[in-house]
Order: structure tokens, then sequence, then C-alpha cells
């Protein structure tokens, strides 16, 4: 595999925010995966704040399920546009980031 440059999209939600009866993250993986996307992490946060500025953090118990979580996804640019496309035919409201990208896999050819 030689050096692919796509984009790096990253979309935060709630750990505990559903879609559709199950997890948002976890729907959100799946949907990728259905569009061929060949990988997805998520990444589970330790704090973290959004634009209301109220302040969520793993260790106090009455947050439980309020941190944010990452979904990360390295893509091409027309897999990201299918992505974000199912996300607003869906109604959903998400933040997003969506980075230039370069990925291989280190030591190849």
């Amino acid at each position: 595999m030689g050096v692919v440059r796509g984009v790096c999209l990253k979309i935060y939600v709630s750990e505990a925010q559903q879609h559709d009866g199950e997890l948002l993250y976890e729907w959100l993986i799946e949907r990728a995966r259905g569009l061929g996307v060949p990988g997805a992490s998520v990444f589970r946060a330790i704090a973290g704040y959004g634009r209301h500025g109220k302040l969520h953090e793993e260790g106090f118990f009455e947050l439980a399920g309020h941190v944010p979580v990452e979904v990360e996804f390295l893509v091409s640019a027309i897999q990201a546009e299918r992505l974000l496309r199912l996300l607003a035919d869906e109604g959903l409201r998400l933040f997003y980031v969506k980075l230039p990208a370069e990925f291989s896999i280190v030591g190849e050819g």
C-alpha cells in the first residue's frame, strides 16, 4: 500500500447519546462499515467541554455517560461526504472536524 491522501473525519458525540435505539457511536461505525469505510476508531474522553462551556469529567458519578466520545475515520473525501450526508439525512446535528490526511503502513514497500 502506497501513501494515500484523504481526510481524517472526526465526529463528536456524547458517550450515552443514542440514535434509533442504539448508542450513537456504535450506530455511526456500523453505518460507515455499510458504506464501505475500511475502518473506524472510537475514543472516550477523560474530560471535555463543548460550545456551551459545561465541563464533563469522567470522575463525577452524576456525569457518567456524558463525557465526549470521538469517532474517527481515515477516508477518501468522497467517503467523508457520504458519511456527512448520511448524518444530515438522519436529522442528526453533530459537531465534526475534517482534516487533510496522509496515511500508509510504515515499513511497507
